[in-house]
């Protein structure tokens, strides 16, 4: 049995201000009109004779996960909620012993849920060609066919013909300077480093025991600890947190001696950076990647992207523009690594701009802050079909509810009602209230908040379908 794992761990911060850590590349749609999760999953769900996915992801994007699924029309074989980030060897480790609950002869497709492939075909004929290794027992990673001296991937040196495609793996190396990362262009021994796997979960598990055994204790301790909640099973915190944070690479494939690699050109990126979406994007007669409401002028080799308003440039070459509703981010194209710098002065100073977007995704939907002053607030919100927040209460607001379209079921104190469009309500400060959609079509609602302190963490929560705790 084949069945794709999907590591949905990362918080993408080299692509921000589009990309943060509570609504991360992964799901956002950044080449195309549906997210990289999304893209993931389909080019899974084409490979021949192979089985729902296994899910691993941050307990803060639970949901965002599982409406993805939800609207990809996939059935998951299990989400799996990590308390904290430990690398890519826990993670597959966690996954390999759910597999074998699923199938004792279970093999792994192990993906990471950001990457971009143009050519799935090629891929997905690759992955025919490594299963024969895979099932011997062998751990086979994909290796991108370099086309660049790039330095910023890690790399992958091939042997020998095992068969059909298949190489023996020599050795990994980190990521080179440009001067050895030349050399291994010219050699044609080298491949870029996918973090792209097929193995069988015993296998991995076995290796895995014999080189990092501690990993692999506090895994399946974590696994046998978890909790079911809702669609989803949350590892044992205290177990997982003994785990050492290990990459698959450290822990088992360079110290293997059942490496194998298959090389690959099949239009690969793990879209780790701003130049890197260039690369991989359509470009326009001069060079240039625009998206959006954008407008040039004599602007040659650059990325410009507009998310919110009119973003126009002129008399530039070789730039990143990246615009949202609340940052900016201009840079050359060949920094744009160092967006990390900017990120971590965002964190250190608090700042709301490195975790969050204006509008913030929640299990019912979202919502999205318009005027923001010292004792009012005004919010979109938007409430999908069928669904409802939390029976909740406020110590500082009260809060007026407007509705602009859709049907809202109310519930304030011990009175409950329904509310059309143009109607709307007043929630008093302290008084329990729940807002619902009843109907079909999404509920979309202005809220004006007034009070002493309008801060999210100003709610007690008294029921919540989704399991969401105080």
């Amino acid at each position: 049995m084949l069945i794709p794992v999907l590591l949905s761990g990362g918080v993408g911060s080299r692509l921000w201000p589009v990309s943060r850590e509570l609504y991360p590349k992964q799901f956002l749609p950044l080449t195309g009109s549906t997210s990289l999760l999304t893209q993931t999953l389909q080019r899974a769900a084409a490979i021949e004779n192979i089985s729902a996915p296994i899910v691993v992801c941050n307990d803060e994007h639970r949901f965002l996960v599982a409406e993805q699924l939800r609207q990809a029309g996939v059935k998951a074989a299990a989400i799996l909620l990590e308390p904290e980030g430990k690398n890519t060897a826990p993670a597959i480790a966690v996954a390999a012993l759910q597999a074998l609950k699923i199938n004792a002869d279970a093999t792994l497709l192990v993906l990471p849920a950001d990457h971009v492939i143009q050519q799935p075909a090629v891929f997905a004929a690759a992955v025919a060609r490594g299963l024969e290794a895979a099932a011997a027992g062998f751990l086979v990673t994909f290796g991108i066919i370099p086309t660049a001296a790039e330095t910023g991937y890690g790399y992958i040196q091939s042997g020998s013909s095992w068969r059909d495609g298949v190489h023996y793996l020599k050795q990994f190396v980190e990521k080179p300077n440009l001067e050895t990362a030349k050399r291994y262009l010219a050699s044609g021994e080298y491949v870029w480093n996918s973090g792209m796997f097929l193995l069988r979960a015993d296998a991995y598990l076995t290796e895995l025991e014999t080189f990092a055994p501690e990993i692999l204790a506090a895994a399946r301790k974590a696994l046998n600890g978890a909790q079911n909640d809702l669609d989803f099973a949350r590892l044992d915190k205290a177990a997982f947190a003994l785990s050492p944070s290990d990459s698959i690479d450290y822990a088992v494939m360079e110290r293997t001696q059942k490496g194998m690699v298959i090389p690959l050109s099949c239009g690969w990126s793990d879209v780790g950076s701003w130049s890197s979406l260039w690369d991989v994007e359509e470009k326009n007669e001069v060079g240039n990647v625009l998206s959006g409401d954008v407008l040039v002028h004599e602007v040659n080799g650059s990325y410009i992207r507009s998310e919110s308003r009119l973003v126009a440039a002129i008399g530039i070459d070789n730039v990143v523009v990246v615009e949202t509703s609340d940052a900016v981010l201009i840079a050359d194209k060949t920094r744009v690594q160092d967006v990390k710098h900017i990120v971590s002065a965002l964190k250190k100073n608090r700042r709301d701009e490195a975790t969050l977007h204006k509008r913030v995704y929640r299990p019912w939907g979202s919502y999205e802050s318009l005027v923001n002053a010292s004792r009012f607030q005004v919010k979109r919100i938007v409430v999908k079909s069928g669904h409802q927040l939390s029976l909740q209460m406020h110590h500082h607001r009260a809060e007026h509810w407007i509705v602009v379209s859709g049907t809202a079921k109310v519930t304030c104190g011990e009175k409950e009602y329904l509310l059309s469009e143009d109607q709307s309500t007043y929630i008093p400060l302290g008084n329990r209230h729940r807002l619902a959609n009843p109907g079909v079509i999404p509920l979309e609602i202005i809220e004006v908040q007034t009070g002493s302190y309008l801060g999210e963490d100003d709610i007690v929560r008294f029921q919540d379908v989704y399991g969401r705790s105080q």
